[in-house]
């Protein structure tokens, strides 16, 4: 790997709002979530990096230019998607999770070995030849189209039913799921990984997700139940995976295809879409505890309707939110928010208030008064950009927000998202389009920081450090191919580019990006994870 230079270059971000109406706070200051005490490690134990699907994490990550040669990098291979890896209990070992397999990765003195693994129930595990024939260079969209059909049978896409939300507990259980079967791991022995992977218990559950396609997520409560997210409701199982303990179907109009987030007090955030382009998504607030879910507006539930869309033309799925549920403000907090953008082609950022309405709260024109404010998301980008959406989680950290725009209208037709992703970089032109947005705790409204029109995220999953108050992103450059960019939290300025090169090993695919505790890179590519070494 060759380290190139050391830039102190920045690219400034467009104008945005004022912004200055809120005290700015140190990242390192704000409050967090709460720890679940059920989870393995307080970061990075279940997908979204904590129950409250922040996407923050503390390592801190150098700034700088690095040139990177991925031939010299550790990886492993797994795939077509490997949504995150995951803490164990720990510190030496992590889960890879994916499509089609899970293993344990030794990540002690800068390694990334894989010491063990599975494959899923039901599920074949790709070879590293077809894997590899998978992110070859492809000169058109119908050969890349052929090659992963080809793999990955007529439908590619049906892959991303399986591995898709994740977890590991704090007895070192991760959980996964196989299209509609549910699934727990252990190592073999305990104390020698290298003896294997179990799959301790697995449950279908074809039967109770009210005709359900898939499973689309999964959470662990603060008293230790998993809540599993299927297309069209919810269950709650115990940790064995043995009993299912309650259940709850979403109203008929409804489809569910994000995960889930939830609070310390049983809260249980559920946004789901319209089945009917243009319909209104529904936000809501469950409550689960003792492993039941109460609806109940006594015990603090609540819906609340937000604007859904059409269906957008790449990486995105349904008509309303692509986010998983973020909550925003936490311990002493003035405000008690969970935010999602909506499905509106041009969307908008959305918040509502998560307990009780606070009684000095203005209700925003024309909607619900659970909604505590709407922010007409632009990224900078002109009035003419047809699209402004994304298939990603809105990035939290204190009360800013951070979004991206995923979708760029082209004239090929993709009528696949695994082949989609694969192809936007390389093959069809990708989106641009960032911008970061606070909430004003006095005035509570939304006000826009800053913007990158220039900047582009194709399908990962932004993060944010604490310690180094950067957001990455994952996009592609026509010159330099796929790089990882930091941008400043506070200003939008550019300060760490990672440049991967055009190798579709550098493809993220829907998959989260993640560094570990000495500031190297964990990529979490479409062929399995790589360590990137700065």
């Amino acid at each position: 790997m060759s380290l190139a230079s050391c830039s102190e270059d920045s690219i400034s971000p467009d104008a945005g709002g004022d912004g200055d109406s809120t005290t700015e706070v140190p990242l390192a200051q704000v409050a967090k979530p709460k720890p679940n005490p059920w989870l393995a490690q307080e970061e990075y134990s279940i997908t979204h990096f904590n129950s409250a699907q922040t996407d923050a994490f503390s390592s801190a990550v150098k700034d700088g230019t690095f040139n990177i040669d991925l031939s010299k990098c550790q990886m492993t291979w797994s795939g077509p998607v490997n949504l995150m890896t995951l803490a164990s209990t720990s510190p030496n070992y992590m889960w890879g999770m994916s499509s089609d397999r899970v293993s344990y990765l030794d990540i002690s003195d800068g390694k990334l070995e894989r010491v063990a693994e599975a494959g899923l129930p039901g599920i074949t595990m790709k070879t590293q030849e077809q894997l590899t024939r998978i992110i070859a260079d492809h000169a058109t969209y119908d050969e890349l189209s052929k090659t992963v059909t080809d793999i990955l049978g007529p439908v590619p896409q049906m892959s991303m039913a399986n591995g898709n939300y994740v977890l590991c507990d704090k007895d070192n259980y991760a959980y996964t799921n196989a299209g509609q079967v549910m699934a727990r791991y252990r190592l073999a022995n305990p104390n020698n990984p290298k003896d294997g992977i179990m799959l301790d218990h697995q449950i279908r559950l074809t039967n109770f997700t009210f005709g359900s396609f898939t499973l689309v997520g999964a959470t662990m409560t603060y008293d230790g139940h998993l809540v599993v997210a299927a297309q069209n409701g919810l269950l709650v199982l115990n940790r064995a995976l043995t009993t299912i303990e309650d259940s709850y179907p979403l109203p008929s109009d409804q489809i569910l295809t994000n995960s889930i987030c939830i609070d310390e007090n049983g809260g249980v955030y559920v946004a789901s879409n319209s089945r009917t382009p243009g319909g209104k998504g529904l936000m809501q607030k469950l409550i689960c505890k003792d492993g039941k879910i109460s609806t109940s507006q006594a015990d603090g539930a609540w819906q609340a309707y937000y604007d859904g869309g059409p269906q957008a033309p790449c990486i995105k799925l349904g008509h309303g939110t692509g986010s998983t549920p973020t909550l925003m403000g936490f311990g002493q907090d003035k405000d008690k928010l969970v935010v999602i953008t909506d499905g509106s082609k041009r969307m908008k950022l959305v918040a509502f208030w998560r307990d009780e309405i606070p009684s000095d709260a203005q209700q925003v024109a024309g909607y619900d008064k659970r909604i505590a404010g709407v922010h007409e998301v632009t990224c900078g980008l002109g009035t003419s950009t047809e699209w402004i959406q994304s298939e990603q989680s809105v990035v939290v950290g204190g009360y800013d927000a951070f979004v991206v725009n995923n979708i760029n209208v082209t004239n090929q037709e993709i009528n696949d998202k695994i082949i989609g992703v694969i192809a936007i970089g390389p093959i069809v032109k990708g989106p641009q389009g960032a911008e970061c947005v606070r909430w004003n705790t006095k005035e509570k409204k939304w006000e826009s920081k800053w913007t990158r029109s220039d900047v582009s995220s194709v399908s990962m999953i932004p993060a944010v450090s604490i310690k180094s108050e950067m957001v990455f992103v994952c996009g592609w450059n026509d010159a330099s191919g796929w790089e990882v960019t930091g941008l400043d939290w506070k200003s939008g300025a550019t300060r760490h580019r990672s440049i991967l090169g055009k190798n579709n090993r550098a493809n993220g695919a829907y998959a989260i990006i993640q560094y570990l505790a000495n500031g190297d890179l964990l990529f979490n590519s479409v062929a399995g994870p790589i360590r990137v070494k700065y």
